[in-house]
């Protein structure tokens, strides 16, 4: 890019915004931080968005996403509600989301796919480079043991997250079940309780954990006869998402219309086992 792509970010004074705030300003050759704004009632609102950090951006936390306008891109790890409202003004400013939040309805996620009709969408439960090698390798491991394999997702995320099982968690189960054979959502038993009777075999079991500040872990787990494989993923650092929410908006500001995913973003979808 000859010039600095100018990014919006949602929610800058929340946890995930300070992380792409953070990111986005080192490297000042590629980005411009042309706005932050939250909800009503946050702590940085009228104060510099990189205050929190040590820094000075320049850019002071407005309130409300019409601080969209003139950027090219936005990024949002938000909540539902919140972020279907910001896709309004996207459309109205012509501004290029990258959403990182999780939680949609169904019908939100229509909203979504038919704005991406118009103009180029990101939509990721997860923008993490590792997370997506993860998903892809789950889905080659479920490819070849698609028979004779019992399936588990198990989740772990800090105690302030909301909504349940993780998007993560839920990406994960969806393509594992399309590699696999399987229905979905069909095959998903969400929770076990009291006498269950024993699984059936095209079952992909949830499991749930919430405590402390566990960043986010996510485990498939393939149970054979005398051996099971586990593959595991797990996040130290928020940095991570941040970074591939950046590589996502270096991406989306080349595509005229269409809704995308990080596997897009990364190369990934065409990637093959040899």
């Amino acid at each position: 890019m000859s010039h600095a792509i100018r990014v919006a970010v949602a929610g800058a004074s929340g946890k995930m915004g300070q992380a792409v705030i953070s990111e986005l300003l080192a490297s000042p050759a590629r980005f411009e931080l042309h706005a932050a704004f939250d909800q009503p009632g946050s702590a940085l609102l009228g104060r510099d968005a990189a205050e929190r950090f040590g820094m000075s951006s320049g850019v002071k936390v407005t309130e409300g996403p019409e601080a969209c306008r003139g950027a090219q891109v936005l990024i949002d790890f938000t909540r539902p509600e919140a972020t279907m409202t910001h896709l309004k003004v996207c459309q109205q400013y012509g501004v290029r989301p990258v959403i990182g939040t999780t939680g949609f309805s169904d019908e939100q996620h229509q909203a979504i796919k038919e704005l991406s009709s118009r103009q180029a969408v990101v939509l990721a439960p997860n923008m993490s480079v590792g997370v997506n090698i993860f998903f892809r390798l789950a889905e080659l491991a479920a490819g070849l043991m698609n028979q004779g394999y019992d399936i588990e997702i198990i989740e772990a995320h800090h105690r302030a997250k909301v909504d349940a099982p993780s998007g993560t968690a839920l990406k994960a189960g969806e393509r594992v079940a399309k590699a696999a054979g399987r229905q979905w959502p069909q095959s998903a038993v969400w929770q076990r309780h009291g006498y269950t009777g024993a699984r059936n075999d095209d079952d992909i079991g949830f499991s749930v954990i919430r405590g402390g500040d566990i960043i986010g872990d996510h485990t498939v787990m393939f149970a054979g006869q005398g051996e099971r494989i586990e593959l595991i993923h797990r996040s130290s650092s928020r940095t991570t998402y941040a970074t591939g929410a950046l590589r996502a908006a270096v991406f989306v500001v080349e595509q005229p219309s269409g809704l995308f995913d990080m596997p897009d973003v990364l190369g990934l979808s065409t990637l093959k086992a040899e």
